[in-house]
């Protein structure tokens, strides 16, 4: 059900983006909800070169969908995004895996993202699939310029962190 996105795929991930993003709203951060998609191109990008994976349940229109890229020498999850229909049925945990596996045929040692930390299906979600938030110290000099773009962006409304994974030790579900 994982297979690499294609170009075609792009204006579907967009869609992915936009309604999985309608859930903040409920939880009060409605600019969240509102954001824009990623650009088509900067998801071309992703997609060309083989760090964008979807899940499509077999018609061949994907329901979720992880870009990943390296920060640091390390794994970065970009973007992880689901249908909000789908949430509970470990559609993020299996992409999540699969970029893992991306990392490890990479020889790289472990995997980042961004978050916020309040957020159930955010911060404590990954926590619980063994990310562990890391102290300001530990941030790398691009983490720090990623959540300084994304602060520029107005996401720090929010609490928010850096979180990594240790690729030797990640539990595949």
């Amino acid at each position: 059900m994982i297979r690499e996105a294609t170009v075609t795929d792009i204006p579907v991930l967009q869609d992915i983006e936009v309604r999985a993003g309608q859930p903040f709203a409920d939880v009060g951060m409605t600019a969240v909800a509102g954001d824009e998609p990623l650009p088509a191109e900067t998801l071309g990008e992703f997609v060309l070169d083989g760090r964008a994976w979807v899940w499509d349940p077999g018609d061949g229109v994907p329901v979720g969908y992880l870009i990943a890229s390296v920060v640091d020498g390390m794994a970065h999850i970009d973007q992880v995004s689901v249908l909000p229909g789908l949430r509970g049925a470990r559609i993020g945990r299996r992409l999540i895996d699969r970029a893992v596996r991306w990392a490890a045929d990479g020889g790289l040692p472990a995997i980042t993202l961004t978050t916020f930390t309040e957020v159930p299906w955010n911060g404590p979600y990954y926590r619980r699939l063994g990310f562990r938030y890391l102290d300001r110290s530990e941030e790398t000099p691009q983490l720090r310029a990623l959540r300084a773009a994304e602060a520029a962006h107005g996401l720090d409304m929010w609490p928010r962190a850096c979180m990594r994974a240790e690729i030797a030790t990640w539990r595949y579900a």
